[in-house]
């Protein structure tokens, strides 16, 4: 990989019929190029163009060998979690000394939430995982889409658990938010990928700034979802009947969320301004809310507020006009 990030200005020279530019130096000495080799020339849909030395598909497997024990279980936790962000494909735990019953189901459990890890070789003194989906093919989008429904029907069951109190609601909602970290991960891992790697940003189609946008999105959903099981933790803790005007305002966030998403999607300045205006009346609501509270439901309110607050951050991803409000 090339890493130097310095940018270069060439003057386009014609010869013949030909338009012509240099490429630099110190990239083409890198690259071990000379008179005669090829490149292979890719554009974006941003007119941006990206080329690469020919035969370099980057298609080989990143490999990394992490040593067990560790002093801490969690440290390989980490190990493992920080490979798989990285994007390396293959994943290997070693050991000289026949790895514990309990660290191995540590290992395993950890694996098992990374969408596209398996585990291809064990033994009693190593776990081999890898990586089987082929990054190209991943929809960064659609990720995101997922992320946003699974966070949905979490929202809907909590809210409706006002009414309705259901005995396993902490354990079933935080079963689906281990669902949104394991999308959120892979997210994650692409994201990388394709800043480490043009020519897999630029088979996804993606630019620098949809890059970071996904990138600050994920980060938003995944938060979300956290908060969502914050909230059901506080419902499921609290013995109030009277639930009526905390349902009003927890509507209102569902309405937030479809819209801050559709904005998103669609890079629409209208739907985002509207969202705005939406978090305003939700903002006036949940203030009057308060001073009506009780202290001991003070902290559905507070993880209400927060999970609004995360949809309002999606939105400024789209960057509305203030003038207009």
């Amino acid at each position: 990989m090339y890493i130097n990030m310095a940018k270069y200005a060439r003057r386009l020279q014609r010869i013949g019929s030909s338009i012509l530019v240099s490429l630099p130096k110190e990239w083409i000495k890198h690259n071990k190029l000379d008179k005669g080799n090829t490149v292979v020339i890719e554009t974006g849909s941003d007119d941006a163009i990206v080329v690469y030395p020919s035969g370099t598909e980057q298609d080989e497997s990143k490999e990394i060998v992490i040593q067990y024990p560790s002093k801490y279980a969690e440290a390989i936790v980490n190990e493992i979690t920080g490979a798989y962000l990285l994007g390396y494909d293959i994943i290997k735990v070693n050991s000289r000394s026949q790895i514990s019953y309990d660290d191995r189901e540590i290992i395993k459990e950890i694996i098992g939430k990374m969408v596209g890890m398996e585990i291809v070789d064990e033994d009693i003194y190593k776990i081999t995982a890898q990586f089987l989906l082929d990054a190209a093919t991943l929809d960064p989008a659609k990720i995101l889409y997922r992320m946003n429904s699974i966070i949905s029907g979490m929202y809907k069951d909590t809210l409706a658990s006002l009414t309705n109190k259901d005995p396993n609601l902490l354990r079933i909602i935080a079963r689906r938010d281990d669902e949104v970290d394991r999308q959120y991960f892979l997210l994650v891992r692409l994201i990388r990928s394709a800043i480490m790697d043009p020519k897999l940003a630029s088979k996804l189609d993606l630019v620098n700034i949809d890059i970071l946008d996904y990138r600050i999105a994920a980060n938003l959903f995944e938060s979300a979802g956290d908060t969502i099981v914050d909230l059901a933790k506080a419902i499921s803790s609290n013995q109030l009947k009277k639930y009526g005007e905390l349902k009003n305002v927890g509507e209102r966030i569902e309405i937030l969320q479809d819209t801050a998403i559709r904005a998103f999607a669609r890079k629409n300045r209208v739907d985002s301004i509207e969202a705005i205006k939406q978090y305003a009346r939700f903002n006036d609501l949940l203030e009057i809310t308060k001073q009506n509270a009780p202290v001991n439901i003070l902290s559905i309110i507070y993880a209400m507020d927060n999970i609004a607050r995360c949809w309002i951050d999606v939105v400024d991803l789209v960057k509305p006009v203030p003038s207009v409000l």
